[in-house]
């Protein structure tokens, strides 16, 4: 099994990304829901109709037919809209039907759901810990991995050489282009004599363009990139300063260093800041139009790049989670209707208000959630289809 395991995580690399960070997600929702008192009849993983169900106390456990993402169901005002949404409703006959339990609540049963375990019963902090459950999970589960690859591979001892053994994705570098492999040879028309030399001439330049010139397979290169301000701390003296990064990973030398648990843990809250950092700045660009929307991945260039990941290894793949995982969290929370940060929006302004919005209101908040993603989600596959037949975009 292990083998077997060995030999083909690389195409087993999709399943774990996006099982782990939607698991982890909504595992967020429901512990905060549960903790908080709110009824939650249905913990899923995936949309749509159940490929295996099975009920546990109070809440049914489902997998569903179409994976890519997950959700919680809670005893809300918007419980019919959300089930239409999540795969049918629950007042439907055939789901009544499917479901008899006498000393059940409903939809499992008649028993009505009491007052206080609905939703909107709970005061607003209740609501945002909720809410903010998920986007939290996913901030953790970052972390602990970072922390986990600190602790079982120790520190890697980079070679001095000028070549790239990764680019983040979308960071500075890989927006232009450059890719694991890629020789620097100079930087601002300067020669590159080794990695230290590298970072000398781009740290102290955040925000301001300058010119790479890699080998890329035989052949020299020039591309000008943009490095992004990064917090930088100095352990040492413990000061923070911004310097400029593109994202760029150099190549070890193949030794490791044991690192103890205080330097794993504070180096793991480093990263997972800096990647944040990354994903805030990549998000400005695209609104600022400083970067192209073309830049952005669906869920097949999501899987591509887990599988190409995987395949330089499993601390490589766990990385990549982290990254992926903390990119989850920060755009859940921009505020569109639908996803966490938008939901945070609609309950702040009903607390400023004093009463909830109209039902007119929120279904009109939810058509335009559903118009954002929907195109948001035909662009990235649109982009995912030029990327995987190159040539035809």
């Amino acid at each position: 099994m292990l083998t077997f395991l060995r030999d083909h995580v690389s195409w087993l690399a999709p399943v774990l990304v996006f099982g782990l960070l939607i698991f982890v997600h909504e595992l967020g929702h429901f512990i905060a829901a549960k903790a908080t008192g709110v009824y939650a009849p249905r913990f899923s993983i995936g949309f749509g109709p159940a490929l295996w169900a099975r009920r546990w106390g109070e809440t049914e456990y489902q997998l569903a037919v179409f994976p890519l993402g997950g959700y919680v169901r809670m005893a809300s005002r918007d419980d019919e809209p959300a089930a239409i949404l999540e795969g049918g409703s629950e007042e439907s006959p055939a789901a009544q039907a499917a479901h008899q339990d006498p000393n059940a609540m409903m939809p499992f049963g008649p028993r009505p759901i009491p007052p206080n375990r609905w939703f909107e019963s709970k005061p607003l902090w209740a609501r945002l810990v909720i809410m903010l459950g998920g986007v939290t999970m996913n901030a953790v589960l970052a972390y602990v991995i970072l922390a986990g690859i600190n602790l079982y591979y120790g520190r890697p001892v980079p070679s001095d050489s000028p070549v790239f053994d990764y680019v983040l994705p979308q960071s500075a570098g890989a927006a232009v282009g450059l890719t694991g492999g890629d020789s620097v040879v100079a930087v601002g028309g300067q020669p590159i004599t080794g990695w230290k030399d590298l970072v000398a001439h781009v740290s102290p330049y955040p925000n301001v363009p300058i010119s790479i010139t890699v080998m890329s397979h035989g052949t020299a290169r020039t591309v000008t990139v943009t490095p992004r301000p990064t917090p930088d701390t100095n352990f040492t003296s413990g000061v923070i300063r911004t310097v400029g990064k593109i994202g760029a990973a150099p190549r070890l030398d193949g030794r490791r260093h044991p690192m103890p648990l205080p330097q794993a843990l504070t180096l793991a809250w480093r990263v997972t800041g800096n990647m944040a950092g990354l994903i805030f700045v990549s998000v400005h660009d695209l609104v600022t139009r400083k970067e192209s929307l073309t830049s952005l991945a669906g869920p097949v260039g999501i899987a591509r790049m887990s599988v190409e990941t995987a395949r330089s290894g499993l601390e490589s793949l766990w990385t990549l989670i982290a990254l992926l995982s903390i990119n989850l969290a920060i755009l859940n929370l921009l505020p569109i209707p639908i996803l966490d940060g938008g939901q945070i929006l609609v309950n702040v302004l009903e607390a400023v208000k004093g009463r909830p919005f109209s039902l007119r209101t929120r279904e009109y908040i939810l058509r335009v959630g559903l118009v954002a993603i929907g195109a948001l989600f035909l662009l990235v596959m649109f982009n995912d289809g030029c990327r995987v037949f190159s040539g035809l975009c």
